[in-house]
């Protein structure tokens, strides 16, 4: 048996080899913890770093996303404009087919009445951009009467064949006077009855010559559409007249000017 003496001794002499151990231990343990801390703050920071890269490529991505919006909206506009200027050209070539068109029968119509223009029974003139023929009361009717002559009937057999053949035409007749009243014992009691009546009496004559009675109708307009001054004999004897209007189609929009040069059309305006 070990004395407890020499037993105290042989445990502080144990104890004493193990501390320089523990150190080595402690010491070993702390570097590679250091070690560690240090390539985690590394990786920490690099994680960091690339998450700033990538949050940057995710806002460049945000804005080119954004800008391709704005250049797709900007296309689809260019294209909405293009299909709007497509869809004007087409009408406006579909205006100017129709314009050709009308152009077109207007020369034929002033071909077929050249012989009743010549003769100076019929005048034609542009007026407020529609063709009109123009025929003297004295050639129509007797003077303060709405009755048609027979040089009258004769003369609107030219007119009634050419306009028969223009079925996608308007025709408007008017009566015309001077500004001299009519005498007190005349049936039609004023210039206004016997203008509108003379009007009357062309239109439903043209309609006996088989004019489509559809595109007919009937103005008196008494001494307030003058083609001249009612000064002189002259200047009368011009506005008493009937004129028939070629009225045009809403979708027709012709230069009429051509014809105005062309044919020597074009009539001044001349007040009352």
């Amino acid at each position: 048996m070990i004395p407890s003496t020499l037993r105290q001794t042989l445990f502080s002499l144990v104890g004493l080899a193990f501390i320089p151990a523990l150190a080595v231990l402690h010491v070993g343990c702390c570097g590679e913890i250091e070690a560690r801390s240090a390539e985690l703050e590394a990786r920490s920071a690099e994680l960091e770093q690339l998450n700033i890269s990538r949050v940057s490529e995710v806002r460049d991505l945000r804005s080119k996303v954004a800008s391709m919006e704005e250049l797709q909206q900007q296309l689809a506009a260019t294209r909405s404009k293009l299909d709007s200027t497509e869809g004007r050209m087409n009408d406006l070539e579909a205006r100017e087919e129709l314009a050709d068109k009308r152009l077109q029968t207007l020369k034929n119509l002033l071909e077929q009445l050249k012989g009743v223009i010549e003769s100076g029974d019929l005048t034609v003139r542009i007026k407020r951009g529609r063709m009109v023929l123009e025929l003297p009361s004295a050639i129509l009717f007797k003077s303060g009467e709405a009755d048609l002559s027979d040089k009258g009937k004769e003369t609107l057999d030219k007119v009634a064949t050419v306009l028969k053949d223009i079925e996608d035409r308007n025709f408007q007749v008017a009566g015309h006077t001077d500004n001299v009243p009519l005498s007190k014992d005349n049936p039609f009691g004023s210039n206004w009855h016997l203008s509108a009546a003379r009007a009357v009496s062309v239109v439903q004559y043209l309609v006996e010559q088989k004019v489509n009675p559809r595109n007919l109708s009937a103005a008196g307009y008494s001494r307030y559409r003058p083609v001249a001054s009612n000064k002189g004999a002259k200047g009368k004897a011009r506005n008493r007249r009937i004129s028939i209007a070629l009225m045009p189609n809403l979708k027709e929009l012709p230069d009429l000017t051509t014809l105005e040069a062309e044919f020597g059309l074009k009539e001044p305006e001349v007040g009352y």
